[in-house]
């Protein structure tokens, strides 16, 4: 049997495709078919654009069920190193240390060097991009190390841009004083977040982060007197540079090499956890809580370290936020920020530092870069994920476990 090629098609396969093109066809008929404009009170019918649709998706659905009939296949008859296997064994034998390295020292050129090949604009959403590549490492820790479900991590977020806008309303602070108050507050408010969910998994603890997501969401519109509600805080000022006046795009410049310099920063502090005793504890717990405390690890003690991490991480990106926008208000903290963080982690891959940031740069630039596409750009960027995730169930770069093997 020759496992690389793709099986035939049954009949039952293309019913199935035909099916699900047909319900794609209903479900995006409002929105692609039917074309209103209110000016000329005219309505344009565009059948081609359904066809377009059902079309695709029966394809799409079609090649799946014959991906996962090949992958079941394969399964059956495994070949020494299969997939991934392979790649990681010729990426081991050719990435040595030195070359890795050298890849890392390319790859922070290129980030250097970006400011002088691409616009202000484009600077712009790099340096977003960037912001939500500290907040998805500082989730991974809570997610993918601790194995935490947290789907109210924004709220961290909100903490660290409010904290700086506050200090700055009311103390008249700079960025540099905020930064590492906002990061301690962040800290602070994870520690409160853990007490409560100490003895919660699973769905649980999810229902009760997104309740704390929320809940903190409604604090800052309701409470007027402190933080201006609704109105949110204005004039909220960039960072210093030795007390140099910089136009608008050096600050945009400036302010992206911070951002860069901050995510080197985590990824470096994220890594080196990852790999110490902590990190360890940290995967002994979402591997099994009840084998992790049978060894004599402290879990209160794990769990509250992840969430005041990950806090952390999040609210000084929320400072990076708050000194970039010059403004913020509770709209930018909804629940829908968490799930993309969220999304991030798992396209990323549970765990893995790289994957994170990679679906990080993919998820913020991608819309940007459909914007070709107008109206459909969403869909097309949906479509993306919902494929990534069939092809990747695991992850983009799946966190790959170290091995450790006694002496000879």
């Amino acid at each position: 049997m020759n496992m690389k090629k793709l099986p035939m098609p049954t009949g039952k396969d293309i019913g199935h495709a035909l099916l699900i093109g047909l319900w794609f066809m209903f479900l995006t008929f409002p929105l692609l078919v039917i074309k209103v404009n209110p000016g000329e009170q005219t309505v344009s019918w565009r059948w081609a654009n359904m066809l377009w649709v059902g079309g695709a998706s029966a394809a799409m659905a079609l090649a799946g069920r014959l991906i996962v009939a090949h992958r079941a296949a394969r399964a059956e008859h495994p070949s020494p190193k299969p997939g991934w296997f392979a790649v990681q064994s010729t990426l081991s034998q050719h990435f040595t240390p030195d070359r890795l390295w050298l890849l890392g020292g390319i790859i922070i050129l290129i980030f250097l060097a970006l400011p002088l090949m691409f616009s202000t604009y484009q600077v712009n959403i790099m340096t977003t991009a960037l912001m939500y590549v500290i907040l998805g490492l500082g989730l991974n820790i809570v997610v993918g190390f601790a194995g935490l479900l947290n789907l109210g991590h924004v709220a961290f977020y909100a903490v660290g841009a409010y904290t700086y806008g506050l200090l700055h309303l009311h103390f008249n602070l700079g960025f540099w004083i905020a930064l590492p108050i906002g990061g301690l507050m962040g800290g602070l408010f994870g520690i409160l977040l853990g007490f409560p969910v100490l003895r919660l998994r699973g769905d649980y603890l999810a229902i009760v982060t997104l309740g704390f997501g929320e809940i903190i969401r409604l604090v800052l519109v309701n409470w007027g007197d402190l933080t201006q509600g609704p109105s949110g805080i204005a004039d909220i000022p960039r960072p210093g540079l030795f007390g140099l006046d910089l136009s608008l795009n050096q600050y945009l410049i400036y302010q992206y090499y911070l951002t860069v310099i901050m995510m080197f920063f985590t990824i470096f502090v994220v890594n080196r956890l990852r790999y110490s005793r902590l990190g360890r504890a940290w995967f002994a717990l979402r591997e099994d809580e009840i084998a992790c405390q049978a060894m004599g690890i402290n879990k209160t003690a794990i769990k509250l370290t992840a969430f005041s991490l990950g806090a952390a991480w999040a609210a000084m990106a929320g400072v990076l936020f708050a000194a970039k926008t010059t403004f913020i208000n509770p709209d930018s903290f909804t629940f829908m920020e968490s799930a993309f963080i969220l999304c991030i982690v798992v396209l990323g891959g549970m765990g893995s530092i790289t994957g994170v940031v990679l679906a990080a740069l993919i998820l913020m630039l991608l819309p940007e870069y459909l914007r070709a596409v107008a109206e459909y750009r969403m869909l097309v960027f949906g479509a993306v994920l919902v494929v990534l995730m069939i092809v990747r169930p695991s992850g983009l770069i799946p966190a790959i476990r170290r091995t450790y093997s006694a002496m000879r």
